[in-house]
């Protein structure tokens, strides 16, 4: 006589279709926190602790927040193109092309892209702006405007942006 076994045989499946994590830059990669993590009610107690002996030392302690503002400002030496609405954005500037949607994000450097491509509907305020890469990846947005009149502005706009940035490779 023969046993059988209860519940699945088979092998669970992998891919983007059963783990967005499964595609790089989709997602972000989960925060771990050490083992070793302080409640947030001590973390606060050792910080107002390391300020005050701080300041009986006379050391500043310098944060990384300082040298990220001057990046920012040699960002907004050239044109930038930005669109959102109430879910989805788009920036693209110095630094590359960023798209957002919901709590999702990812940042594609100018380097990493092969190119960017938008379409206007004929009908309906939803603009799609798609980022292809070179290894035949792409990633659309769709931006809802609040008239269709937006739909040559942000072209214009991003055409500047493109100019400005982005080199089409010689292959």
């Amino acid at each position: 006589m023969e046993q059988q076994r209860i519940g699945s045989s088979s092998k669970p499946l992998e891919g983007a279709g059963f783990d967005p994590a499964f595609i790089p830059g989709l997602s972000s990669p989960p925060k771990a926190e050490p083992e070793d993590a302080k409640p947030p009610e001590e973390a606060e107690e050792s910080e107002e602790t390391a300020e005050a002996e701080s300041e009986e030392t006379g050391v500043v302690d310098e944060t990384p927040a300082a040298e990220e503002a001057p990046a920012e400002e040699e960002a907004s030496d050239g044109p930038v193109f930005e669109a959102a609405d109430r879910r989805a954005r788009i920036t693209a500037d110095a630094k590359g092309v960023r798209l957002r949607l919901d709590e999702e994000a990812c940042e594609f450097r100018w380097d990493e892209i092969g190119a960017i491509e938008t379409e206007a509907p004929r009908f309906g305020k939803r603009f799609t702006i798609t980022v292809h890469t070179p290894d035949r990846r792409w990633y659309p947005i769709e931006i809802e405007a609040t008239a269709r009149s937006r739909f040559k502005e942000w072209e214009t706009s991003l055409d500047e942006v493109l100019d400005a940035y982005f080199e089409e490779g010689d292959d």
